[in-house]
Parts: structure tokens; sequence; C-alpha cells
């Protein structure tokens, strides 16, 4: 799983996913890419699962990066606890993806190959997503 080494503060507030996202909003490394139709809390086992299933419909053969991070640490409280008593311990890490935002690279493979394995990781995502080409991105 995705996580940092360390962060300043460890039960940080919740952050905004609404709007567009200002930044990764162009394909920077591969040819293909899969942006985020929608703003969402990603977590780091989804990008995890969203990984694995397109390295292994690519048999390995191309190279998939991922462009955003898991930085957020998500808390909660043990179950049958009472009300009150303070914030949660951090029980997981989410990305927070905005709209418009580049969430996987593919690059290496033909655009077929490209193009099912970024619905195959798509599938794993809680986001609606859409498949884009280098230089069609900027819509």
């Amino acid at each position: 799983m995705l996580m940092p080494n360390r962060t300043k503060y460890r039960r940080p507030h919740r952050v905004s996913y609404e709007g567009i996202s200002k930044a990764g909003r162009t394909i920077a490394f591969g040819q293909y890419g899969l942006v985020a139709e929608e703003g969402a809390y990603v977590s780091s086992a989804q990008l995890e699962a969203a990984r694995v299933a397109m390295t292994r419909y690519m048999n390995r053969g191309g190279q998939v990066w991922i462009k955003v991070f898991p930085q957020l640490a998500k808390t909660k409280k043990p179950l049958e606890v009472r009300m009150g008593s303070g914030k949660g311990a951090p029980d997981h890490w989410v990305a927070v993806v905005q709209k418009g935002r580049i969430l996987f690279e593919v690059g290496g493979v033909d655009e077929a190959t490209a193009r099912e394995a970024l619905r195959l990781g798509a599938n794993k995502l809680c986001v609606e997503t859409r498949f884009v080409k280098k230089g069609e991105e900027a819509k």
C-alpha cells in the first residue's frame, strides 16, 4: 500500500475535492492516460488494485505511472465507542482527486492494449474516468 513515510500532522483536516484540478492535467510520461471526471477520495487500496489489474493485462510489457499519491490520513473510531473523547486514530490513506486530474499513464504498448488495461484499472476506482491520448487531454 502507498502511504507517506511521515507527515507533519497525524490527524489532518478534510481537504475538499470539489472543483477542477489545477495541476496534473497533462500527460507527461506515457502516451495514454486515465482522467478523473469527478472529484473523490481514492484510497491506496483502490490505487494498488488498479495498478495490479493494468500490469497483469499488459503482461508486464508496458510501463504504468501513478500520478496521484495517497497522502491524506482518514481517521476512524473503533466500533461501539461512545460519542466524544476526541478524534479517532488514522485508519487508511487517501489521495485527493479533483476533476480533470490524470490518475494513471501508460506507455510502451499499442492503443488497444492501453485502452483495455486502463478500462480494467478504472473499474477498481471509485471515480468516473475517461481514456485520453497524449495531446488531447486539454479539453
